[in-house]
């Protein structure tokens, strides 16, 4: 096969280069900017569970990511002898209102008949004691939930193990500060935005937010854009905080202690906004909700205020796998919340896909095929 373009150096693209090249493919990875300069370069880095309830293949599919993704990232250190920031730490819901223990009660059932993977068992405990230095005690009034499956990792570090993992590879090669204003399956080549052409023998999408109008442009009228971006506000502080703090999560508000001191907050949820990369004031309204859960983030030294846009599709799934009118060209974008977790697994498809040696199944909601014919439905 001629060169796997890879389009788009965020956690979609990089993975997606890494896998084609330890199946033995020559790569060619593209990035506007810089490697991260998107969504993937954010702070937060919670790996969140869905809940264990109303077990379905999307949850079944994010559930083996995630306990897969402890051996990926484990190899990843031990090859390049850095650190993704990754921690199995768990993960804290206080339980402010009773009925809220109620549920979390029922999903600790759920999760004994759902969180199995082999021999191994994740765990959803309902509990009344706090961890000592974490939740202020107004925050837990009726208990608090610590499941055994989530974690953490470092976004920003992934990613640069990541590109050094690919750097030690003889079959990539990565060009930053090109910008792809077109796709041209037919031809085998990208246009880029100085006119020059890059030839593939197949292509990978997988920029993000700019994914979307690459697609639309190849999928002829459309009533609504194949998807959209959603803004995130974050911040990173200094904090007195333990780093083995399992993740806190309430209400849209996440609190991930880091490895170096720092403890990111966020992230606000945005369809509409004036800038996409400037923080305001709902930044600093979910700061402020954030030193309530935890008290000892009062008078924390911000380190920095981020914001940035997350991919979301139309039919709000992962939009991922070979497109339906150009078999030269595979879709990997739209993960949203939940990219950190499952781009891996998501690459693995992609790549098994073009290879012809499929190893793994994802959730027909997802595949590129029914994202475009239930966009074509919506036209007619």
């Amino acid at each position: 096969m001629s060169e796997v373009l890879i389009v788009g150096g965020g956690i979609m693209g990089l993975w997606a280069a890494l896998t084609a090249v330890r199946a033995g493919m020559s790569v060619c990875l593209v990035e506007e900017r810089q490697i991260g300069a998107g969504a993937s370069g954010g702070i937060l880095g919670a790996l969140m569970p869905h809940m264990p309830d109303k077990w379905n293949a999307k949850k079944q599919f994010q559930f083996d990511a995630l306990v897969s993704l402890e051996s990926e990232v484990a190899a990843l250190e031990a090859e390049t002898g850095l650190s993704a920031g990754y921690r199995r730490s768990g993960r804290i819901m206080p339980l402010a209102k009773p009925h809220l223990r109620e549920i979390a009660l029922r999903h600790e059932q759920d999760a004994l008949q759902n969180w199995r993977a082999g021999d191994r068992q994740f765990f959803w405990h309902v509990q009344d004691a706090v961890p000592s230095g974490s939740l202020g005690a107004e925050a837990a009034a009726h208990g608090l939930v610590l499941d055994t499956l989530g974690g953490r990792l470092a976004p920003r570090q992934m990613l640069t193990v990541l590109r050094a993992a690919l750097a030690h590879a003889p079959n990539a090669r990565i060009v930053v500060g090109a910008r792809v204003r077109a796709i041209h399956p037919g031809r085998g080549r990208a246009e880029l935005t100085d006119g020059t052409e890059i030839a593939f023998g197949h292509c990978v999408l997988a920029a993000g937010v700019g994914s979307f109008p690459l697609i639309d442009a190849l999928c002829g009228p459309l009533r609504e854009p194949s998807g959209t971006g959603v803004k995130g506000q974050a911040a990173l502080l200094l904090a007195d905080v333990d780093p083995q703090l399992p993740v806190i999560f309430t209400d849209g508000v996440y609190i991930v202690a880091h490895d170096d001191g720092h403890v990111a907050v966020g992230s606000t949820s945005e369809n509409r906004y004036a800038n996409p990369l400037s923080t305001d004031e709902l930044l600093t309204e979910l700061l402020g909700r954030a030193e309530v859960l935890v008290p000892a983030l009062r008078g924390a030294e911000m380190v920095e205020r981020w914001a940035g846009i997350r991919p979301k599709s139309a039919g709000r799934e992962p939009m991922v796998g070979r497109h339906p009118d150009h078999a030269n060209l595979s879709i990997l974008t739209g993960g949203f919340k939940v990219s950190f977790g499952i781009a891996h697994r998501l690459s693995r498809f992609v790549i098994d896909e073009i290879a012809g040696r499929p190893t793994i199944d994802i959730p027909d909601s997802f595949l590129c095929r029914n994202h475009i014919a239930a966009l074509r439905e919506k036209h007619l």
